[in-house]
């Protein structure tokens, strides 16, 4: 191309050498070659960006502003120049063979490079794309695209190595073969990762912003991100954990979904009633319990039940413990069940109970279990203390005890 070549009858005027004008002449054009694409890659980063900004603005979609912040339209202008080296090189370097077969393999090695720039940059707009649809808000993308984005390097890798070496491909794959204890011994975390970011996904076991809690790993918050190889937890504490992806299949974790999803957070906690501070209740002691109101009709329809049973079966109740009784425990674990049943704050639809746990050496074990209407965790603790407030606080009422270890206060008093 005589184009190309108006610089060599300069040199060759200035008694250069045949060899040495050919050099010049190639520097020269090398040098505008460069100063050309400089110059195309300007404008077309200019214009690229300008035009999709420009398009950004008009369309509906957020995809294409997750484009433009991921800098695909940047990379795409790199195209223009590099397709402009790639045609013009072999024209410049028609007299150096070698030097143009050298060229050819770069500029074609750079330009998978730049592909896999491009495809990179629109996967990640894809996936903060599909972050904010609610359909996969939830879903582990990042662990996707991470799978195809190392795909795409393991093709991308494998043509450089053919071009470089001018190798064909079932050499590769041989090569590969060899190898492939190698790899998978490299790569072991990311296959595991993938494997159980597929498993978690079609099980649903996580999803993103689901509270979870892994002792082993001292987790206890929400997730945040789901990767191939770790999974973030944001604890309550504002502190964050990394959990690798494979210890959600392989070890236990507690996820706390399905009562975020339900109608309520359940209380089950219980107080521990001295065993020697429960006793059967008389007659003077029953009408003093009447007025307590949350049991005044229970103990009518209770008591004459009792007598009517003691009756009929001639029971001598000169001995209290002969026939049926009623029991200060058996009165306050009546209460408190009444008591939780009127509170406003208790999911009346779900289960609600106050019952008897196996007595133990430090007392008998009266627990509550039922479900708050409200689930977030501030307002959980507060009802929860609210309610043992009042347990606590009525248990003298009954005549009962709380079993507390000795201390100064409430050790016995020995003389010396």
């Amino acid at each position: 191309m005589e184009l190309l070549d108006w610089s060599y009858p300069i040199f060759k005027n200035l008694d250069f050498s045949d060899t040495a004008a050919r050099y010049g002449s190639l520097l020269v054009n090398l040098v505008f070659v460069v100063i050309i694409a400089y110059v195309l890659d300007f404008l077309s980063k200019k214009i690229l960006i300008v035009a999709f900004d420009s398009f950004a603005k008009k369309t509906k979609t957020s995809f294409d502003d997750f484009l433009i912040a991921n800098k695909a339209s940047k990379h795409i202008a790199h195209l223009i120049p590099l397709l402009f080296i790639y045609y013009i090189i072999p024209l410049v370097l028609k007299d150096f063979l070698n030097w143009e077969i050298l060229f050819e393999r770069g500029i074609n090695i750079f330009m998978i490079l730049l592909i896999l720039w491009i495809v990179r940059s629109i996967l990640n707009a894809l996936r903060d794309y599909l972050k904010i649809q609610p359909n996969y808000s939830d879903k582990p993308i990042d662990s996707y695209i991470q799978v195809v984005m190392i795909v795409l390097w393991i093709f991308a890798v494998t043509a450089m190595v053919m071009l470089l070496f001018s190798v064909d491909f079932l050499s590769i794959i041989g090569t590969f073969g060899a190898v492939s204890a190698i790899i998978l011994l490299i790569f072991k975390d990311t296959i595991l990762g993938f494997v159980a970011s597929i498993q978690v996904s079609v099980n649903d076991l996580v999803r993103i912003g689901d509270w979870i809690t892994m002792e082993k790993y001292g987790a206890d918050g929400d997730v945040i991100e789901i990767n191939l190889a770790t999974v973030k937890v944001r604890n309550f504490d504002n502190t964050t954990t990394t959990v690798p992806t494979y210890s959600l299949i392989s070890d236990s974790f507690k996820n706390w979904r399905g009562m975020v999803n339900s109608g309520g957070r359940r209380i089950k906690r219980h107080v521990l009633i001295k065993a020697n501070s429960v006793r059967f209740v008389n007659n003077d002691e029953i009408e003093k319990f009447k007025k307590i109101q949350l049991l005044s009709s229970y103990i009518e329809h209770r008591q004459a039940d009792i007598e009517k049973y003691n009756a009929n079966n001639a029971i001598d109740k000169t001995i209290q413990v002969n026939g049926r009784n009623l029991t200060n425990l058996g009165l306050f674990r009546k209460y408190i069940s009444e008591y939780v049943e009127n509170h406003p704050a208790i999911n009346k639809d779900l289960t609600m109970m106050c019952r008897h746990l196996q007595p133990t050496e430090k007392g008998i074990p009266v627990e509550i279990y039922a479900f708050t209407s409200d689930k977030r965790w501030a307002n959980y603790e507060y009802i929860m203390a609210d309610i043992f407030d009042h347990v606590i606080a009525s248990v003298k009422y009954f005549d009962l005890e709380i079993f507390e270890l000795p201390s100064q206060n409430n050790a016995p008093f020995v003389e010396d």
